[in-house]
């Protein structure tokens, strides 16, 4: 049985390689340097809030990322949901959804009037779990970046 908890310091290690798979799901090279360098960063200087899905061995299997963040026309804490990635091998097993409840109970417990996450329009099972867990597609507001480098 899988387990969620949140993340400290000494658990980075264990995230960085589902944090590197998640990004090679995304394109990027694999650079577990990078990945490590990443997620210490964040967590240490309390800048993102990290779940890990844990076995009963002590291996991470999954993990989801939230950087709290604030809603001007509500007044009020938001969380983006940056990061949500559950190891092949362990999909379909309830896990996402594990990971996507704790996010929203952590959420509600820290005041926050909205959770909020993008993914790509070609991730139609990562939407399936976005919708089967309540989330409801924003169809009122286009997303625009700017690439600034990098």
């Amino acid at each position: 049985m899988v387990t969620i908890r949140q993340a400290s310091i000494f658990d980075v290690e264990l995230v960085v390689p589902l944090f590197d798979a998640y990004r090679q799901f995304y394109r990027k090279p694999s650079d577990p340097d990078l990945a490590y360098r990443f997620l210490f960063d964040r967590v240490r200087h309390d800048q993102s809030i990290v779940f890990i899905a844990e076995q009963p061995d002590g291996s991470t299997v999954g993990f989801a990322q939230l950087f709290p963040s604030f809603s001007s026309a509500s007044a009020a804490r938001i969380y983006i949901l940056n990061d949500l990635f559950v190891a092949p091998e362990f999909r379909r097993q309830g896990i996402g959804a594990q990971l996507l409840d704790e996010a929203a109970r952590f959420g509600r417990a820290a005041g926050a009037v909205r959770l909020t996450l993008s993914t790509e329009v070609t991730n139609q099972s990562a939407q399936a779990l976005y919708e089967a867990r309540g989330w409801v597609r924003q169809t009122e507001f286009y997303v625009y970046n700017l690439t600034l480098g990098g």
